[in-house]
């Protein structure tokens, strides 16, 4: 997923009084101090964040159709820093929303596992987070957040995977695919609790649990069941998460632009566990295939609990030796997530990876490229559906696998508050080999080339 949350807000060169206009390419924000209403609210240690994303993603060759779609999310987040506004030391309350808006191109165009981009959603203005955090300790190396979270802002992260538009390198397709309502991430959260630990440096401890789904139940689309996101379900099962990270150089280590310890690293092994109850992708509740529509009485058998481990890394591979100010580099990441759990979940295992180079051209000191992949695999047993499907309706049809896409894309700094972001995307074998509905015999959907260009309006 590519929203994020919580992030706290850059200085602000307000509009000049001779005019909205004045400077205005100079600004951090498009906005400047809004007519003075930022200033208002640092005096009593509150910030205003305020992004719009708006994007137009097209498919020119495969799909179940070829066309092109508009969508954009525009996020606002409050933050109120308790030292700030009445000197209580290590507290921050953080209240975000969300409203999403134009069509989904994944959805209506390409029926792909790992869809196109982040923001694709139920069209909503809703309520995202809603939390307290707290630090303690010297050098804040212990802090606890409780309260509304989506998981994705701090769990599972690859930094450098974040520039891409994609979904999966945000929210990794497992979790997407497997947890009940494809988990507490954008646009969804939970109710929980997060804590945080830095017994050193080089070392943190990340650790929550969480309301097992971020809907009162799981019949149906979970975006409609809480449409508003002011639904605070508690009676489901609990999902568990933990996740252990090891930086170097650590932090507040100080290195130069030239020295070769500054090809910085970040790694990271977790796991998830949740408890709810997980419908069986092949079997019934009697032992009979589903697929036998004529024996099967319809109702899945039923499987307790679910759960996965992954591993993320972030290097640093190089940067520039000739220019100790220049933070000019190239970066590699991967993320693997997997479960051995194939009779209750459509995926199984999950794969990204790739590189990107900050500041490509010389002078563009805020510009990145990247190129990246995904891979998904769907289980043992889905693909066990398929055949008993074949067989007992007489028809032959693709029995689904592994789906595939590259990425390139560019992120180009225009002003200080918009960022241009031209994308192609190219799909393998889309939704691990799924039947195009608009074929007679059965055959797959035709691999998909993704044309779109993203933008980002910080306000």
């Amino acid at each position: 997923m590519a929203a994020t949350s919580g992030a706290s807000l850059p200085s602000t060169n307000g509009a000049a009084s001779n005019g909205f206009f004045t400077g205005i390419a100079r600004r951090d924000t498009l906005l400047g101090d809004m007519w003075g209403l930022r200033p208002w609210l640092s005096k009593y240690g509150m910030t205003l964040s305020i992004l719009e994303t708006s994007e137009v993603l097209g498919n020119v060759s495969g799909g179940v159709k070829q066309g092109a779609a508009y969508d954009g999310l525009t996020q606002a987040a409050l933050q109120l820093e308790t030292e700030r506004a009445f000197g209580w030391y290590g507290g921050t309350f953080n209240v975000s929303a969300l409203q999403i808006h134009g069509n989904n191109l994944s959805m209506e165009n390409l029926d792909t596992l790992q869809t196109a981009s982040g923001i694709e959603s139920d069209r909503a203005t809703r309520l995202w987070e809603l939390w307290y955090d707290q630090k303690f300790l010297e050098e804040d190396r212990l802090d606890i957040k409780v309260g509304q979270q989506s998981l994705d802002q701090e769990f599972m992260v690859s930094d450098n995977a974040l520039l891409f538009v994609n979904t999966m390198f945000g929210w990794p397709m497992v979790p997407s695919a497997d947890m009940p309502g494809g988990g507490p991430a954008y646009p969804l959260s939970a109710l929980g609790l997060r804590v945080q630990a830095r017994p050193i440096d080089s070392l943190t401890f990340l650790a929550g649990i969480f309301n097992g789904s971020p809907a009162s139940n799981n019949n149906g689309d979970p975006q409609k069941i809480n449409s508003s996101g002011a639904s605070f379900p508690v009676n489901g099962g609990v999902l568990a998460i933990a996740e252990v990270q090891y930086s170097y150089p650590s932090v507040g280590s100080m290195v130069s632009g030239n020295d070769s310890s500054a090809l910085s690293g970040k790694y990271k092994l977790g796991f998830w566990y949740d408890s709810e109850n997980f419908d069986d992708e092949e079997y019934d509740n009697t032992g009979v295939l589903l697929a036998n529509t004529a024996g099967s009485t319809g109702i899945p058998r039923s499987h307790q609990g679910n759960y996965a481990i992954y591993a993320v890394a972030d290097q640093m591979i190089w940067n520039d030796p000739n220019d100790e100010d220049s933070d000019r580099s190239i970066n590699v990441f991967a993320r693997a997530m997997g479960t051995p759990l194939d009779d209750r979940n459509l995926v199984d295992f999950s794969l990204n990876a790739g590189f990107t180079f900050h500041e490509p051209f010389k002078g563009r000191d805020d510009d990145t490229a990247g190129i990246g992949m995904g891979y998904t695999r769907v289980s043992d047993r889905v693909a066990d559906f398929d055949r008993d499907s074949n067989f007992y309706s007489g028809t032959p049809g693709p029995i689904q696998g592994g789906e595939t896409f590259v990425e390139a894309t560019y992120q180009y700094q225009l002003t200080p508050w918009c960022q241009l972001q031209p994308d192609f995307q190219y799909v393998f074998n889309p939704g691990g080999g799924v039947a195009d509905p608009n074929s007679a015999t059965g055959q797959r959907i035709k691999d998909e080339a993704v044309f779109g260009i993203r933008m980002n309006l910080t306000f």
